[in-house]
């Protein structure tokens, strides 16, 4: 008789178990970089607005000093706008530029040497490229900033920042 012998080959695969050990490895680490990616987007958010405000305050000064005339930033609940102080012949009566404020954000003016208890929401650039010394703390879904501005150079110094 003739022996056959056969030779039973093995193939080494993954079992339904191992894959699933692995997809929910996979998962976990997933769960624990959303909120750090997150983290980033609203921090990078954050500062755009920061940006954008220090923006706005550099055209402020620019404009003063290169018109020889007063300009303000007046704060409105839906938008922070830059005007001439006073209108002259052919000026155009819409702002210059504009801050916008989201649904969610909130923007404070501060004026600490105001004379009045109450001042009008309203922060003066001089012709001389001075401006009123004035806090800006401004909150929203991304996190809240604090910056005072130098009354001689309106450069900021951000005394509070934290994203969410």
């Amino acid at each position: 008789m003739l022996g056959v012998i056969l030779k039973v080959r093995t193939f080494r695969a993954f079992t339904l178990i191992e894959i699933v050990i692995a997809i929910f490895i996979l998962m976990l680490i997933l769960l624990l970089a959303v909120p750090s990616f997150t983290g980033v987007l609203a921090d990078r958010r954050l500062k755009r607005s920061l940006d954008s405000f220090n923006n706005l305050v550099h055209e402020a000064q620019q404009r003063s000093l290169a018109q020889h005339r007063p300009y303000l930033l007046v704060m409105g609940t839906k938008s922070i706008e830059l005007h001439p102080e006073a209108l002259i012949k052919g000026d155009n009566p819409d702002p210059v530029a504009e801050f916008r404020i989201g649904r969610t954000e909130t923007v404070k003016l501060v004026l600490p040497a105001a004379l009045t208890k109450n001042p009008p929401a309203e922060w003066i650039f001089w012709p001389t490229g001075t401006c009123e010394p004035a806090e800006v703390q401004f909150t929203g879904r991304d996190g809240t900033w604090t910056a005072r501005y130098s009354p001689l150079t309106a450069g900021a110094t951000l005394t509070t920042y934290a994203a969410r």
